[in-house]
């Protein structure tokens, strides 16, 4: 009995091992679709400068140090957002993610609304981002344009087609699409339709724009984005 007790660890010892973990995550992933603006963003939050991009084909990281608070940091890693592409870098990375900036192009996002809550869909479901339940933010980039859409309305058409995602895949008789990032968890709550509250980690939107309301030549408008990375890092 007395060897018994000694092998049990205490639940101080249990929390800082879960702790011990989670601080062992340090990246932040930038995902997306191609052309939501997420390479623009990324060299934006870690020079402030405008540079002109291309499709990414391969993952870009850095470290970045907030500017409200120089003393912590994360890595920022830059995923591409090609179909044929981001899954696989999504599974090379995900372990080592502490948040996850989901971009979003709210000029497109009606055309391209069932794209990206395809994607959406296969991130949330992962059984590695589910266990370790990354912070999330769905960063609603290009708010320059007139003809963005809100936040408010990017996150309502994103539950409903999300939720369409899930009663038509819970049917489906295999997995996404045969990958590791597939998978028969569940999304939301069983019954209900689907609304991000119902996700283990905490998901919150922003509006940004990489690019900035005068184009090369204006600062970005990212002050809601990285007042989230500040509160991750």
């Amino acid at each position: 009995l007395f060897l018994l007790l000694l092998t049990v660890p205490s639940p101080a010892v249990i929390w800082r091992f879960v702790q011990g973990r989670k601080s062992s995550r340090r990246a932040v992933l930038l995902l997306g679709l191609c052309d939501a603006g997420k390479t623009l963003l990324f060299a934006r939050l870690l020079s402030g400068r405008y540079r002109d991009t291309q499709t990414s084909i391969t993952d870009s990281s850095a470290v970045y140090r907030p500017s409200q608070d120089k003393s912590t940091n994360v890595t920022l890693i830059d995923l591409p957002g090609h179909e044929s592409l981001r899954l696989q870098f999504l599974e090379r990375f995900k372990a080592a993610a502490r948040a996850i900036v989901f971009v979003v192009d709210s000029v497109a996002f009606q055309r391209e609304v069932k794209d990206v809550a395809e994607f959406l869909y296969q991130v949330l479901v992962d059984s590695t981002v589910l266990r370790n339940a990354p912070a999330l933010l769905i960063a609603c980039n290009k708010q320059d344009v007139t003809m963005a859409k809100s936040a408010k309305l990017i996150q309502q058409q994103l539950e409903k087609e999300l939720n369409t995602l899930r009663v038509t895949r819970s049917a489906a008789p295999t997995s996404l699409d045969g990958s590791a990032t597939g998978g028969p968890a569940q999304l939301g709550k069983k019954g209900k339709d689907f609304d991000f509250s119902q996700l283990p980690m905490k998901v919150e939107f922003v509006e940004c724009s990489a690019r900035g309301s005068k184009g090369e030549e204006g600062e970005a408008d990212l002050e809601g984005l990285e007042k989230w990375l500040v509160k991750v890092a």
